[in-house]
């Protein structure tokens, strides 16, 4: 991948949340464990995995909107965040370049403000708008460009459907003209008849502003479509990373092949056909996760091996990254 073309690259990210215990028992929840990887500037990374894999804090982190326990975040070519070098820049300029669009609409709105002002104040923050007319012409085009109009402007989040507030979520994101935007689980929270519109709305907004995305879902359908690449979380760990097609249609690692198995498939000779991967026993603690490779536990592959020694995280063809002891012998 030629650095150039990078916009966001991560190296051994680490978020690690205190979870009680003193001293040398101090306990710590590892939600996200040595992620690695590179977005490229109008390309959409999809990031999959069960809820409390790691996903979202994963795109929190990236944001520094949680500071990370480790690791090196480079935007740009500019190293914005390096624990090891005690590198932690001012975010406030990267806030209009990096912005995110949060999961639950019916949270991530201030109930007691407008929608104009909502959509403004980052416009606000970042000293936009030279005076008030320009200042409401921005939030009208913002509001336009989501397919919501001038009326809008002045009603209350409590007055929209859950559609409709999370359009004006992503006016907000997009008011101060950012370039990467993390969409964290952007339509989960939407009627599914809703989830293609926004959908759409996503992929307009990246063709017409060239914008990069982070989409993060547990909905692997909904990333397939999106995405050009996606990148497979288990456990606080990257399992798999590969183009759009390449994952959907050879996934090599089993906890990937299992969720490939779970997609729906609309022709009902082909889903009879489709042979559902149903994986054993629970998801681990992320307080005490199992040794080795995490997900040995649900695995149908698992050895010894995989107890004793953690997999790396290697190019197994171009492009295609995987972290699994036995990639070649399934």
């Amino acid at each position: 991948m030629n650095n150039n073309d990078v916009l966001v690259q991560v190296e051994h990210l680490k978020q690690y949340f205190p979870a009680g215990g003193y001293g040398k028992n101090k306990r710590f929840v590892k939600a996200v464990d040595d992620v690695s990887f590179a977005i490229k500037r109008g390309e959409t990374l999809g990031l999959v995995g069960e809820s409390g894999c790691g996903k979202t804090t994963t795109g929190r982190s990236l944001l520094r909107l949680y500071e990370p326990t480790g690791g090196k975040i480079i935007y740009d070519g500019k190293v914005i965040f390096d624990k090891d070098e005690k590198i932690a820049v001012d975010m406030l300029p990267y806030r209009k370049k990096m912005q995110i669009v949060f999961q639950d609409p019916y949270a991530s709105l201030d109930p007691r403000m407008t929608v104009a002002d909502i959509v403004g104040e980052p416009i606000d923050i970042h000293k936009l708008a030279a005076s008030k007319q320009e200042r409401y012409d921005k939030i009208i085009e913002m509001l336009r460009r989501v397919g919501l109009n001038s009326e809008h402007a002045n009603r209350y989040p409590h007055e929209f459907s859950g559609g409709q507030r999370q359009r004006v979520g992503i006016a907000r994101a997009l008011a101060v003209n950012p370039e990467f935007i993390v969409c964290d689980e952007p339509i989960s929270a939407l009627d599914v008849s809703i989830q293609a519109q926004v959908i759409n709305m996503f992929e307009d907004l990246q063709a017409e502003l060239g914008l990069t995305y982070l989409f993060i879902a547990h909905d692997l359908s909904v990333v397939k479509h999106i995405s050009n690449r996606i990148g497979v979380m288990y456990l606080g760990k990257m399992v798999e990373l590969a183009d759009s097609y390449e994952l959907t249609t050879r996934p090599l690692h089993p906890y990937t092949q299992s969720l490939i198995s779970a997609i729906p498939v609309a022709d009902p000779i082909k889903a009879r056909a489709n042979k559902r991967i149903v994986l054993e026993g629970d998801v681990p603690s992320p307080l005490n996760p199992p040794s080795g490779c995490r997900f040995r536990t649900r695995c149908p592959y698992a050895t010894e091996r995989c107890a004793a020694e953690e997999p790396a995280f290697k190019e197994v063809s171009t492009g295609h990254y995987v972290a699994c002891h036995h990639v070649n012998e399934q």
